[in-house]
Protein backbone atom coordinates (compact mmCIF):
# COMPACT_ATOMS: atom_id res chain seq x y z
CA UNK A 1 0.00 0.00 0.00
CA UNK A 2 1.03 4.06 0.03
CA UNK A 3 2.62 5.29 1.82
CA UNK A 4 0.16 8.12 3.40
CA UNK A 5 1.45 12.20 4.35
CA UNK A 6 0.49 12.45 7.96
CA UNK A 7 0.24 15.73 10.12
CA UNK A 8 1.61 15.66 13.38
CA UNK A 9 -0.68 17.88 15.89
CA UNK A 10 2.22 18.19 18.67
CA UNK A 11 5.29 19.29 18.69
CA UNK A 12 7.82 16.50 18.89
CA UNK A 13 10.29 16.31 22.25
CA UNK A 14 12.88 13.95 22.14
CA UNK A 15 14.31 11.99 25.08
CA UNK A 16 16.99 9.36 25.11
CA UNK A 17 17.95 7.39 28.02
CA UNK A 18 20.88 5.17 27.52
CA UNK A 19 21.29 3.07 30.78
CA UNK A 20 24.36 0.52 30.89
CA UNK A 21 24.74 -2.51 33.56
CA UNK A 22 27.82 -3.41 33.43
CA UNK A 23 28.62 -6.84 35.55
CA UNK A 24 31.61 -6.81 37.90
CA UNK A 25 31.83 -3.35 38.34
CA UNK A 26 32.04 -3.22 41.73
CA UNK A 27 34.93 -5.63 42.17
CA UNK A 28 33.45 -8.89 42.31
CA UNK A 29 34.96 -11.95 40.63
CA UNK A 30 38.84 -13.72 39.77
CA UNK A 31 41.65 -12.18 42.53
CA UNK A 32 43.74 -9.99 39.82
CA UNK A 33 41.28 -9.89 36.63
CA UNK A 34 41.15 -6.72 35.22
CA UNK A 35 37.82 -4.95 35.68
CA UNK A 36 37.40 -4.12 32.03
CA UNK A 37 38.04 -7.43 30.55
CA UNK A 38 35.46 -8.75 32.91
CA UNK A 39 32.91 -6.33 31.38
CA UNK A 40 33.67 -6.86 28.30
CA UNK A 41 33.06 -10.81 28.94
CA UNK A 42 29.26 -9.88 29.94
CA UNK A 43 28.45 -7.99 26.50
CA UNK A 44 27.98 -11.04 24.46
CA UNK A 45 25.91 -12.79 26.75
CA UNK A 46 24.05 -9.61 27.32
CA UNK A 47 23.82 -9.38 23.46
CA UNK A 48 22.95 -13.10 22.84
CA UNK A 49 19.81 -12.60 25.39
CA UNK A 50 18.60 -9.50 23.88
CA UNK A 51 18.88 -11.25 20.38
CA UNK A 52 17.34 -14.73 22.26
CA UNK A 53 14.51 -12.67 23.01
CA UNK A 54 13.90 -11.07 19.62
CA UNK A 55 13.88 -14.42 18.08
CA UNK A 56 11.30 -15.84 20.50
CA UNK A 57 8.86 -12.87 20.26
CA UNK A 58 9.02 -13.49 16.34
CA UNK A 59 8.78 -17.06 16.55
CA UNK A 60 5.55 -17.00 18.48
CA UNK A 61 3.94 -14.00 16.99
CA UNK A 62 4.69 -13.92 12.89
CA UNK A 63 2.61 -16.69 12.51
CA UNK A 64 -0.10 -14.12 13.90
CA UNK A 65 0.75 -11.66 10.90
CA UNK A 66 -0.71 -12.47 7.53
CA UNK A 67 -0.62 -11.29 4.04
CA UNK A 68 -3.66 -9.74 2.36
CA UNK A 69 -4.48 -9.02 -1.47
CA UNK A 70 -6.91 -6.34 -2.29
CA UNK A 71 -7.19 -6.81 -6.22
CA UNK A 72 -3.78 -5.40 -6.94
CA UNK A 73 -2.85 -3.98 -4.10
CA UNK A 74 -0.86 -5.55 -1.29
CA UNK A 75 -1.16 -4.75 2.61
CA UNK A 76 -0.81 -6.74 6.17
CA UNK A 77 -3.44 -8.04 8.68
CA UNK A 78 -3.22 -9.33 12.24
CA UNK A 79 -5.10 -12.76 13.24
CA UNK A 80 -7.51 -11.39 15.93
CA UNK A 81 -8.91 -14.88 17.15
CA UNK A 82 -9.22 -18.24 16.84
CA UNK A 83 -12.60 -17.72 14.26
CA UNK A 84 -10.75 -16.48 11.42
CA UNK A 85 -11.39 -12.67 11.65
CA UNK A 86 -8.48 -11.08 10.56
CA UNK A 87 -7.59 -7.05 11.79
CA UNK A 88 -6.12 -4.74 9.11
CA UNK A 89 -6.30 -1.27 8.05
CA UNK A 90 -9.81 0.37 6.42
CA UNK A 91 -7.07 1.43 3.65
CA UNK A 92 -5.63 -1.69 2.75
CA UNK A 93 -8.82 -3.41 2.07
CA UNK A 94 -10.36 -0.71 0.24
CA UNK A 95 -13.44 -0.81 -1.52
CA UNK A 96 -12.85 -4.64 -2.33
CA UNK A 97 -15.02 -7.20 -0.46
CA UNK A 98 -12.38 -10.34 -1.04
CA UNK A 99 -9.10 -10.85 -0.57
CA UNK A 100 -6.62 -13.33 -1.07
CA UNK A 101 -5.16 -14.10 2.47
CA UNK A 102 -1.62 -15.68 3.17
CA UNK A 103 -0.89 -17.05 6.02
CA UNK A 104 2.24 -18.80 8.20
CA UNK A 105 1.39 -21.88 7.86
CA UNK A 106 -0.50 -22.53 4.32
CA UNK A 107 1.32 -22.31 0.85
CA UNK A 108 -1.42 -21.20 -0.99
CA UNK A 109 -3.47 -17.91 -0.67
CA UNK A 110 -7.00 -18.22 1.53
CA UNK A 111 -10.05 -16.78 0.50
CA UNK A 112 -12.16 -13.97 2.73
CA UNK A 113 -14.38 -11.69 2.95
CA UNK A 114 -15.05 -8.23 4.03
CA UNK A 115 -17.20 -7.77 7.48
CA UNK A 116 -16.93 -4.30 8.18
CA UNK A 117 -14.38 -1.47 7.03
CA UNK A 118 -14.36 1.52 9.28
CA UNK A 119 -12.64 4.12 7.25
CA UNK A 120 -13.04 6.79 10.33
CA UNK A 121 -10.36 5.25 12.56
CA UNK A 122 -8.47 3.07 9.51
CA UNK A 123 -10.02 -0.25 10.58
CA UNK A 124 -11.44 -3.16 9.09
CA UNK A 125 -11.78 -7.09 9.73
CA UNK A 126 -12.23 -9.29 7.38
CA UNK A 127 -12.81 -13.33 8.04
CA UNK A 128 -11.51 -16.37 6.53
CA UNK A 129 -13.73 -18.94 4.64
CA UNK A 130 -11.81 -21.66 5.95
CA UNK A 131 -9.80 -22.11 9.03
CA UNK A 132 -6.31 -23.34 7.99
CA UNK A 133 -4.47 -25.51 10.29
CA UNK A 134 -2.54 -24.02 13.45
CA UNK A 135 -3.79 -20.45 13.15
CA UNK A 136 -2.59 -18.53 15.94
CA UNK A 137 -4.49 -15.15 17.31
CA UNK A 138 -2.34 -12.68 18.54
CA UNK A 139 -2.15 -11.34 22.30
CA UNK A 140 -2.74 -7.82 22.34
CA UNK A 141 -1.37 -5.65 24.80
CA UNK A 142 -2.89 -2.60 26.88
CA UNK A 143 -2.14 0.99 25.41
CA UNK A 144 -1.37 2.56 28.70
CA UNK A 145 1.18 0.01 29.67
CA UNK A 146 3.09 1.07 26.07
CA UNK A 147 6.24 3.21 27.11
CA UNK A 148 8.61 5.58 25.52
CA UNK A 149 11.61 3.90 24.58
CA UNK A 150 10.85 0.32 24.73
CA UNK A 151 11.85 -1.83 22.36
CA UNK A 152 9.51 -3.02 19.66
CA UNK A 153 9.26 -4.82 16.17
CA UNK A 154 6.84 -4.34 13.13
CA UNK A 155 6.15 -7.31 11.78
CA UNK A 156 4.50 -7.41 8.05
CA UNK A 157 4.66 -7.26 4.22
CA UNK A 158 6.33 -4.45 2.88
CA UNK A 159 6.50 -4.31 -0.65
CA UNK A 160 5.20 -7.54 -1.13
CA UNK A 161 8.09 -9.49 1.15
CA UNK A 162 5.73 -11.42 3.50
CA UNK A 163 7.30 -12.25 7.16
CA UNK A 164 9.48 -9.13 7.09
CA UNK A 165 10.28 -7.59 10.69
CA UNK A 166 11.91 -4.48 11.43
CA UNK A 167 12.87 -3.39 14.75
CA UNK A 168 13.27 0.13 16.78
CA UNK A 169 11.47 1.72 19.69
CA UNK A 170 8.51 3.20 20.72
CA UNK A 171 9.13 7.29 20.19
CA UNK A 172 6.36 8.74 21.32
CA UNK A 173 2.64 7.97 22.20
CA UNK A 174 -0.57 10.51 22.33
CA UNK A 175 -0.04 11.05 18.69
CA UNK A 176 -3.20 13.06 16.41
CA UNK A 177 -2.46 11.98 12.98
CA UNK A 178 -4.25 12.61 10.02
CA UNK A 179 -3.27 10.75 7.08
CA UNK A 180 -3.94 12.05 3.23
CA UNK A 181 -6.96 11.29 1.29
CA UNK A 182 -4.98 10.53 -1.92
CA UNK A 183 -3.43 7.60 -2.80
CA UNK A 184 -5.65 5.54 -0.86
CA UNK A 185 -6.13 6.66 2.08
CA UNK A 186 -9.34 7.33 4.16
CA UNK A 187 -8.14 10.83 5.33
CA UNK A 188 -8.72 9.52 8.76
CA UNK A 189 -7.99 11.61 11.88
CA UNK A 190 -6.79 9.17 14.87
CA UNK A 191 -6.16 10.15 17.77
CA UNK A 192 -2.97 8.57 20.69
CA UNK A 193 -1.20 7.09 17.93
CA UNK A 194 1.79 5.08 19.36
CA UNK A 195 5.13 6.85 17.09
CA UNK A 196 7.75 4.44 16.31
CA UNK A 197 11.57 4.75 14.76
CA UNK A 198 10.75 1.11 13.42
CA UNK A 199 10.66 1.07 9.58
CA UNK A 200 7.07 1.60 8.59
CA UNK A 201 6.83 0.49 4.37
CA UNK A 202 4.45 0.23 1.97
CA UNK A 203 2.87 -2.88 2.63
CA UNK A 204 3.49 -2.41 6.51
CA UNK A 205 -0.38 -1.09 6.59
CA UNK A 206 -2.25 -3.70 9.04
CA UNK A 207 0.47 -5.58 10.37
CA UNK A 208 1.62 -5.95 14.24
CA UNK A 209 3.62 -3.25 16.23
CA UNK A 210 4.88 -5.78 18.70
CA UNK A 211 7.11 -5.41 21.88
CA UNK A 212 9.17 -7.96 23.19
CA UNK A 213 6.50 -9.85 25.54
CA UNK A 214 5.01 -10.97 22.91
CA UNK A 215 1.59 -8.79 22.54
CA UNK A 216 0.68 -6.40 19.70
CA UNK A 217 0.70 -2.80 20.97
CA UNK A 218 -0.51 -1.21 17.95
CA UNK A 219 -1.73 -1.79 13.99
CA UNK A 220 1.00 0.19 11.61
CA UNK A 221 -0.80 2.58 9.72
CA UNK A 222 1.16 4.93 7.99
CA UNK A 223 4.69 6.72 8.07
CA UNK A 224 5.56 10.61 8.53
CA UNK A 225 5.91 12.42 5.16
CA UNK A 226 8.65 15.03 4.55
CA UNK A 227 7.40 17.71 1.89
CA UNK A 228 10.57 19.22 1.46
CA UNK A 229 12.20 15.82 0.74
CA UNK A 230 9.34 14.71 -1.16
CA UNK A 231 9.16 11.16 0.31
CA UNK A 232 8.67 9.60 4.13
CA UNK A 233 10.32 11.32 6.93
CA UNK A 234 13.03 7.80 8.15
CA UNK A 235 12.27 6.77 11.29
CA UNK A 236 8.99 8.43 12.31
CA UNK A 237 5.97 5.40 11.43
CA UNK A 238 3.01 5.69 13.47
CA UNK A 239 0.58 2.79 14.90
CA UNK A 240 -2.86 2.63 15.71
CA UNK A 241 -2.91 1.65 19.48
CA UNK A 242 -3.87 -1.89 20.78
CA UNK A 243 -6.83 -0.44 22.43
CA UNK A 244 -8.20 0.94 20.17
CA UNK A 245 -7.96 -1.68 17.69
CA UNK A 246 -9.78 -3.77 20.29
CA UNK A 247 -12.45 -1.85 21.08
CA UNK A 248 -13.48 -1.12 17.14
CA UNK A 249 -12.44 -5.09 16.30
CA UNK A 250 -14.78 -6.56 18.87
CA UNK A 251 -17.82 -5.06 17.77
CA UNK A 252 -17.25 -5.48 14.26
CA UNK A 253 -16.89 -9.17 15.26
CA UNK A 254 -20.15 -8.78 17.55
CA UNK A 255 -21.93 -6.90 15.99
CA UNK A 256 -20.70 -6.78 12.03
CA UNK A 257 -20.42 -3.48 12.53
CA UNK A 258 -19.27 0.16 14.49
CA UNK A 259 -21.81 0.56 17.31
CA UNK A 260 -19.72 3.20 19.79
CA UNK A 261 -17.27 4.53 17.99
CA UNK A 262 -15.70 6.44 20.84
CA UNK A 263 -15.20 9.15 18.65
CA UNK A 264 -16.90 12.90 19.05
CA UNK A 265 -18.58 14.61 16.45
CA UNK A 266 -19.98 18.49 15.78
CA UNK A 267 -22.56 17.68 13.36
CA UNK A 268 -21.74 19.61 10.37
CA UNK A 269 -19.92 19.64 6.86
CA UNK A 270 -17.37 22.09 6.11
CA UNK A 271 -14.58 22.99 4.13
CA UNK A 272 -11.83 25.30 5.27
CA UNK A 273 -11.53 29.24 3.77
CA UNK A 274 -8.81 31.10 3.12
CA UNK A 275 -8.50 35.04 4.08
CA UNK A 276 -7.23 37.70 1.76
CA UNK A 277 -3.77 36.62 2.04
CA UNK A 278 -4.91 33.02 0.66
CA UNK A 279 -3.94 31.49 4.09
CA UNK A 280 -6.30 28.79 5.95
CA UNK A 281 -8.36 31.20 8.42
CA UNK A 282 -11.58 28.66 9.40
CA UNK A 283 -14.26 25.95 8.79
CA UNK A 284 -16.78 27.19 6.82
CA UNK A 285 -20.37 25.64 7.84
CA UNK A 286 -21.74 23.95 4.61
CA UNK A 287 -24.41 21.75 5.90
CA UNK A 288 -25.56 21.18 9.55
CA UNK A 289 -26.96 17.49 10.86
CA UNK A 290 -30.51 17.75 11.69
CA UNK A 291 -30.24 17.20 15.58
CA UNK A 292 -26.79 16.80 15.92
CA UNK A 293 -24.85 18.87 18.24
CA UNK A 294 -24.05 22.22 15.95
CA UNK A 295 -27.54 22.02 15.82
CA UNK A 296 -28.64 21.85 18.90
CA UNK A 297 -26.10 24.94 19.71
CA UNK A 298 -27.60 27.06 17.40
CA UNK A 299 -24.82 26.90 14.56
CA UNK A 300 -25.92 27.18 10.91
CA UNK A 301 -24.73 27.50 7.24
CA UNK A 302 -22.32 29.61 6.96
CA UNK A 303 -20.97 30.56 9.74
CA UNK A 304 -16.70 29.75 10.19
CA UNK A 305 -15.54 28.02 13.19
CA UNK A 306 -12.33 29.71 14.24
CA UNK A 307 -11.81 27.85 17.79
CA UNK A 308 -13.38 24.71 19.53
CA UNK A 309 -12.79 24.96 23.15
CA UNK A 310 -8.85 26.53 23.23
CA UNK A 311 -7.68 24.91 20.01
CA UNK A 312 -7.43 27.50 17.02
CA UNK A 313 -9.54 26.13 14.21
CA UNK A 314 -8.00 26.76 10.44
CA UNK A 315 -8.90 24.25 8.48
CA UNK A 316 -10.99 21.05 8.40
CA UNK A 317 -7.67 18.87 9.32
CA UNK A 318 -7.38 21.43 12.30
CA UNK A 319 -11.24 20.94 13.20
CA UNK A 320 -10.88 16.82 12.80
CA UNK A 321 -7.73 16.84 14.69
CA UNK A 322 -9.55 19.19 17.73
CA UNK A 323 -12.72 17.20 18.09
CA UNK A 324 -10.10 13.50 17.64
CA UNK A 325 -8.92 14.30 21.29
CA UNK A 326 -12.47 14.84 22.32
CA UNK A 327 -15.36 12.30 23.52
CA UNK A 328 -19.09 12.00 23.11
CA UNK A 329 -20.84 13.82 25.40
CA UNK A 330 -18.24 16.18 26.32
CA UNK A 331 -19.25 19.99 26.97
CA UNK A 332 -17.13 22.42 25.07
CA UNK A 333 -17.51 26.02 23.65
CA UNK A 334 -17.29 26.57 19.27
CA UNK A 335 -16.39 30.02 18.58
CA UNK A 336 -17.22 31.17 15.14
CA UNK A 337 -17.39 33.58 12.99
CA UNK A 338 -21.45 35.51 11.66
CA UNK A 339 -22.23 38.61 9.75
CA UNK A 340 -18.56 39.50 10.93
CA UNK A 341 -19.44 39.17 14.42
CA UNK A 342 -17.66 36.58 16.75
CA UNK A 343 -19.79 34.34 18.98
CA UNK A 344 -19.19 31.75 21.29
CA UNK A 345 -21.52 28.58 22.06
CA UNK A 346 -21.52 25.96 24.06
CA UNK A 347 -21.39 22.74 22.79
CA UNK A 348 -22.22 19.11 24.01
CA UNK A 349 -20.64 16.81 21.19
CA UNK A 350 -22.21 13.99 19.52
CA UNK A 351 -20.90 10.90 18.25
CA UNK A 352 -19.42 10.46 14.76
Amino acid sequence: MDVFRCHVSRAVGLVVVLVCAVAGCTGSGSPGQDPSTRAEAQVPRASNELENDYLKVIANVLPSVVQIQAGRDLGSGVVYDSQGHIVTNAHVVGNEKTFKVTTANSEEPLTARLVYSYPAQDLAVVKLDRLPEGLAPARFAESKKVQVGRIVLAMGSPLGLSSSVTQGIVSATGRTVSEGGQGGGTGATIANMVQTSAAINPGNSGGALVDLDGQVIGIPTLAAADPDLGGTAPGIGFAIPSSMVRRIADQIVKEGRVTNSGRAALGITGRTVVDANFQPAGVAVVEVHSGGAADKAGIRPGDVITKVGSAGISTITSLAEALAVDRPGQRTTVTFQRDGAERTVGVTLGEQ
